[in-house]
C-alpha cells in the first residue's frame, strides 16, 4: 500500500526512540512552562521556579532531565547556573505543541469526564 507513495520512508529506530524520549520528557506541565520561559531568554532556577509555580528543587530536577535530553543548556557564572533552550528546534517543537493544544481545547472531553469513564465502580 505505502510502496506506491513516492519517497515514502519510515524513520529509523534511533530517530523514533529519540523522538519518543523527547515527547516523554515534554509530557509534564512544569517542564513545558520552564521551556517556554527559557525560550524567552536565559534564566536561573529561582526565576524559573517562580514563573512555573514550582519549588526550586523540583525545577532543578526537571532542568537536569531536560539538559540530559539536549533540550536545554546551562552556563555557569560563578556559583550560579543560567539555563537557556538548546536551540530553535526546541522552540518549534513547543510552538507546535501549544498551537495544537489551542486548536483542541473545545474538542476534547473534559478531564473529569475522561476520569469518570476510566474509573471502575
Amino acid at each position: 500500500m505505502h510502496s506506491s507513495i513516492d519517497n515514502f520512508e519510515m524513520p529509523n529506530e534511533e530517530q523514533v526512540h529519540l523522538a519518543a524520549e523527547s515527547f516523554r520528557l515534554l509530557a509534564d506541565p512544569t517542564r513545558i512552562k520552564v521551556l517556554w520561559a527559557l525560550l524567552q531568554g536565559e534564566s536561573s532556577v529561582a526565576c524559573l521556579a517562580e514563573l512555573a509555580g514550582a519549588a526550586p528543587t523540583a525545577v532543578s530536577q526537571h532542568l537536569a532531565k531536560l539538559r540530559l535530553a539536549g533540550l536545554v543548556k546551562g552556563r555557569r557564572e560563578g556559583t550560579f547556573v543560567y539555563y537557556s533552550a538548546a536551540d530553535d528546534h526546541v522552540k518549534g517543537l513547543l510552538d507546535q505543541a501549544l498551537f495544537h493544544a489551542d486548536h483542541l481545547d473545545g474538542d476534547l472531553p473534559h478531564k473529569d469526564a475522561r476520569s469518570a469513564t476510566t474509573t471502575r465502580g
